[in-house]
């Protein structure tokens, strides 16, 4: 049997994160994606393109943080059974509202909606570059997500809020697992235990469903 784990890293991540996992999926192949797209429309040929070489595995999972789950949702679809294969999907700390992200970041920038489509392009002090192309597209693409999923969230996310999470996975039928004082990047011992137990304990009430 042809079993892969495909972990995908958060913004300033890479593929080397996905090591971590090797001891969680021992009897996973663990494949970390190093994406080098950053913007939405280049992200959906790219991990089409990346997911495309593993639909003839027996049993595929995706492990995904913050904007790769995004990007993942974003390229997946409703149709990639034609053309790939997730079998099930584990998020932490998931952009699952990007068009609010991007409305946020507008309003901590004090950047109106008529000023960032006028100008285009706006850097912003706290370093993200706000694009009216980026939320454009976001817009006109939104998420559909069907396939079984599992999230973890961190209670003192500064990114995304508890009732966006909490829709998105009542919306999609996805567990929702919260970790009081965790944050939007997993990164602290107490963090990463706590993440390492809620992969192993869904692991094994899901084996059966593995193959």
């Amino acid at each position: 049997m042809r079993k892969i784990a495909i972990y995908v890293h958060g913004k300033g991540g890479n593929a080397s994160e996905a090591e971590h996992y090797i001891p969680l999926l021992d009897d996973y192949e663990i494949v970390g994606f190093d994406y080098m797209t950053s913007t939405p429309w280049e992200a959906r040929d790219e991990f089409r393109g990346f997911f495309a070489q593993y639909a003839d595995y027996d049993s595929v999972i995706l492990i995904a943080n913050s904007i790769g789950a995004y990007f993942s949702m974003l390229a997946l679809g409703a149709d990639f059974s034609s053309w790939a294969r997730v079998d099930h999907a584990f998020f932490i700390s998931p952009v699952v509202d990007m068009e609010k992200l991007v409305c946020n970041m507008m309003l901590w920038a004090n950047i109106s909606e008529g000023e960032l489509r006028e100008k285009g392009v706006i850097p912003t002090s706290f370093g993200e570059t706000l694009s009216w192309r980026y939320l454009s597209y976001v817009r006109e693409h939104p998420i559909c997500w069907n396939v079984p999923t599992d999230i973890l969230y961190g209670s003192e996310d500064n990114l995304i809020s508890y009732s966006d999470v909490r829709s998105f996975a009542e919306q999609t039928k996805a567990t929702l697992t919260v970790m009081e004082g965790g944050e939007h990047w997993f990164h602290t011992k107490l963090q990463i235990d706590f993440l390492d137990n809620w992969l192993k304990n869904l692991l094994a009430k899901k084996s059966e469903f593995f193959i």
